[in-house]
């Protein structure tokens, strides 16, 4: 099958590209590089460098794909709220312009990362795709428009989509030199810089965490799902369980031989306390479960980061 991957040079987009590959696909990677790596992207894969907003060249990168996996995003909270045009450009405007050009070039489905923040905050939990959604942040507002342009193209035009709520991905790659980095890569990092971890808030805020296997296996299961039951939906992608900031800490103290001793900083703006999804329907309409647990992830993104962090395993 021959796929593109936009934001394939990125945390989660270059793992998918590497397990497409292994399945034997050919793989194209679209990516401006501009937080993506290029040493992240497997070698058998072709890496072209431009941003997902230039639709003349987009469509004809996507001519003869039969799935694209769109991933590139700006992927911060807290950079939307500081930069609120900048996020919008990005992602409502990028992926309004892959579903364009998807459509354009004949592609069959597009699979597009969507955030468990569009619920912000829950009042049923584990939370099902069907509670209202009331986003908190521009970001959160981002990738709802983004879930609406999926489904209103494959009512439409046609062309098949499923759009992947993701909860609180991590694993190897996800990057700590960002000032918008993710809590786990940032406390890996603080761990290993012999530096006391910030927690924002008291600590007792709690996330359902996602080993970046199972997101790429969530979004291969969205690729080839039949279309009859899964296009136009939006599905919760998770590990389906909870761990609050400060219990994920002493997971990583354990691993790391010490034990934490945080700094706390004021709460940061548009977070949620409680986040856990139901993925109940990913597992009925795309058959999804998920296989690595918070503590064997956390294991083996440890033993990477104190590998020396290579590109690539």
């Amino acid at each position: 099958m021959q796929t593109v991957v936009t934001g394939g040079a990125g945390f989660i987009g270059s793992h998918l590209v590497d397990r497409l590959v292994a399945d034997g696909h050919q793989v194209r990677v679209v990516d401006s590089l501009t937080t993506g790596v290029a040493a992240q992207v497997h070698p058998d894969a072709e890496l072209v460098v431009t941003d997902i907003c230039n639709s003349a060249e987009l469509t004809g990168v996507f001519r003869g794909a039969e799935v694209v996996f769109h991933q590139a995003a700006r992927g911060s909270v807290l950079a939307s709220v500081q930069d609120p045009l900048a996020t919008d450009q990005a992602n409502v405007h990028g992926t309004l312009t892959v579903l364009a050009a998807a459509r354009d070039a004949g592609v069959r489905r597009v699979v597009a990362a969507s955030s468990s923040s569009v619920y912000g905050g829950a009042d049923v939990v584990p939370t099902p795709e069907s509670q209202p959604l009331r986003p908190r942040s521009p970001y959160a507002v981002t990738k709802l428009a983004g879930e609406h342009y999926c489904r209103v193209y494959a009512e439409l035009y046609g062309l098949e989509t499923v759009a992947l709520r993701y909860f609180n991905v991590f694993g190897p790659r996800q990057r700590a030199d960002s000032a918008y980095a993710a809590v786990i890569p940032l406390f890996i990092d603080a761990f290993m810089q012999d530096r006391r971890p910030e927690v924002h808030g008291d600590g007792l805020q709690s996330r359902d965490f996602t080993f970046v296997d199972d997101t790429v296996s969530a979004n291969l299961l969205a690729a080839t799902a039949p279309a009859d039951a899964c296009s136009g939906q939006v599905y919760n992608v998770a590990g389906g369980r909870t761990l609050s900031l400060l219990a994920l800490l002493d997971h990583l103290g354990d691993l790391f031989g010490t034990r934490p001793d945080p700094v706390f900083r004021d709460p940061r703006p548009g977070d949620i306390r409680c986040s856990q999804a139901d993925i109940t329907s990913a597992g009925k309409d795309l058959s999804f479960r998920p296989a690595v647990g918070v503590g064997d992830g956390l294991s083996r993104t440890v033993a990477w980061a104190l590998n020396g962090r290579p590109p690539r395993w």
